[in-house]
């Protein structure tokens, strides 16, 4: 049975689509970008967004009753490859042990000009 995670400690939805969703005790969550969700407001520079957009991204797996520590796999979307150093210390600091596989991408736009996305998937 598929359910619907909501939560407001993480950007709403600007589309038709859920946050995440749960089956079968697997979390997917949609892509996560670097918006404070209580201001709305985006962080200037890159590490900046990419704290951000984890944050929420961990936010957002709490609201579904797991963790970053029970992410299987990641895919990051970023708007400048130039970013990636950057951005991997971050998320080296999100993710300690048992790194999760990933993805990586440079992407020509993301939602609100941001400089990076990111979604999950997580066992709970």
């Amino acid at each position: 049975m598929k359910k619907i995670i909501a939560t407001d400690k993480a950007p709403a939805a600007i589309g038709p689509y859920s946050q995440a969703i749960e089956v079968n005790g697997t979390v997917y969550t949609s892509g996560v970008i670097p918006v404070n969700p209580q201001t709305g407001e985006i962080p200037e520079g890159t590490v900046a967004q990419a704290k951000q957009a984890l944050t929420n991204l961990t936010n957002l797996l709490q609201a579904a009753g797991t963790g970053m520590d029970k992410v299987v796999k990641t895919t990051v979307f970023i708007k400048d490859m130039n970013d990636f150093a950057a951005i991997n210390e971050v998320y080296a600091s999100f993710f300690t042990a048992d790194f999760p596989a990933r993805s990586c991408v440079e992407v020509a736009r993301l939602p609100k000009d941001v400089m990076l996305e990111i979604e999950a998937i997580a066992e709970k």
